[in-house]
């Protein structure tokens, strides 16, 4: 399999068959806390995808040419949450000064972006054996690596943003009380995790 093929295995993968939050259930907290509205998922959306592409940028060759050549493995969450804690803080200043109507929309969400699963999670699959045998791969190398935390978070965004416009077309149904806020969210979740699922059926 050439490159571009690798590439469009590695997409599907991560946006759809393994999409790290309804599939993997990994960064829940960001996707339900601001998935309220369309703009204010999409900043997020933008967000994590950015922070998950380089942080497998920068975390890959630390842990490939580093960490494993020193015996350092042990220290590689330590090391990957410092980088992304880093990155976090520096899209935090950049979204308060351009934009600061998405900044106070994203509130606490935004900082919580540093301990987000999803994000932590691409850093270490990438670097995973297994991750790499599963695309037929003998190791991931620096571009799949940037490639899957890429697409990765673009498969974050397109569950964000297909949770806030259902949230956002419930909301406006006659639905019983005791459903409405947290639960009526939690069972349209529910639902797309189900579409999501159709996905692991392909055979590729």
């Amino acid at each position: 399999m050439g490159t571009f093929g690798t590439i469009m295995l590695i997409a599907v993968t991560a946006m759809f068959i393994n999409n790290f939050v309804v599939v993997q259930f990994l960064g829940i907290c960001p996707f339900l806390g601001v998935s309220k509205d369309i703009k204010s998922a999409v900043g997020m959306g933008v967000a994590v995808t950015f922070v998950m592409t380089i942080t497998c940028l920068i975390t890959y060759p630390i842990y490939t040419y580093i960490l494993v050549p020193l015996e350092l493995e042990y220290l590689e969450v330590i090391v990957f949450i410092f980088v992304i804690a880093s990155l976090v803080q520096m899209i935090e200043a950049v979204i308060k000064k351009f934009s600061p109507t998405l900044y106070n929309a994203m509130g606490i969400y935004l900082p919580l972006i540093t301990t987000n699963c999803a994000v932590l999670g691409v850093a270490e699959l990438v670097i995973d054996v297994g991750t790499a045998e599963a695309l037929g791969l003998a190791s991931m190398g620096i571009l799949n690596s940037v490639a899957y935390g890429f697409f990765g978070g673009i498969g974050f965004l397109i569950a964000i943003v297909i949770m806030s416009g259902l949230r956002e077309k419930v909301k406006n149904l006659p639905i019983s009380k005791h459903l409405k806020g947290f639960p009526v969210a939690m069972l349209t979740a529910t639902f797309i995790a189900m579409a999501f699922y159709v996905f692991s059926m392909i055979s590729l």
